[in-house]
């Protein structure tokens, strides 16, 4: 089943203002997501740019978000955990949280968020990575929805 993901920051396909990058605020942008399968338990988000020189880069790891959530706020809190439980894991550049667009110059680089409803919670511990993530989530994905936007300099 998939999830209806989009943000009220940036256009899908479209790109993402500077004070969503690291040549900004590097502030996390707005997401918003539509209810889930009623089998949910918790949400975990993935953000990665698939075009990075050296592979796949992470920019945010979060999981054990609750099933009530309907989206993160704007320059969501850095915090390894929130009050509500949720949890933030380290990104490539060694930090928890939102770490945003910082390509080398040149062409456009894609940054896809990733989010998943899933039918148990991780339980992993703060500042898991991307892998424990989609480990831990194998065998409890019951609907995902993506995102992308893009960035250059």
């Amino acid at each position: 089943m998939s999830l209806e993901l989009k943000s009220p920051d940036f256009p899908a396909g479209g790109n993402i203002p500077k004070q969503f990058t690291c040549d900004g605020a590097d502030i996390s942008p707005a997401l918003e997501w539509d209810a889930p399968p009623a089998a949910t338990q918790s949400f975990a988000l993935i953000a990665d740019d698939p075009d990075a020189p050296v592979g796949t880069w992470v920019h945010w790891v979060a999981f054990d978000m609750p099933a009530k959530l309907r989206g993160l706020t704007q320059n969501f809190p850095k915090h390894e955990q929130s009050a509500d439980g949720s949890r933030q894991g380290r990104n490539d550049f060694g930090k928890i949280g939102y770490g945003g667009p910082c390509p080398p110059p040149g062409k456009p680089h894609r940054y896809f968020f990733k989010l998943y409803a899933l039918d148990s919670k991780l339980n992993l511990k703060p500042g898991a990575t991307k892998k424990d993530v989609e480990r831990a989530m194998q065998g409890h994905i019951v609907a995902q929805g993506e995102y992308m936007g893009k960035y250059s300099r």
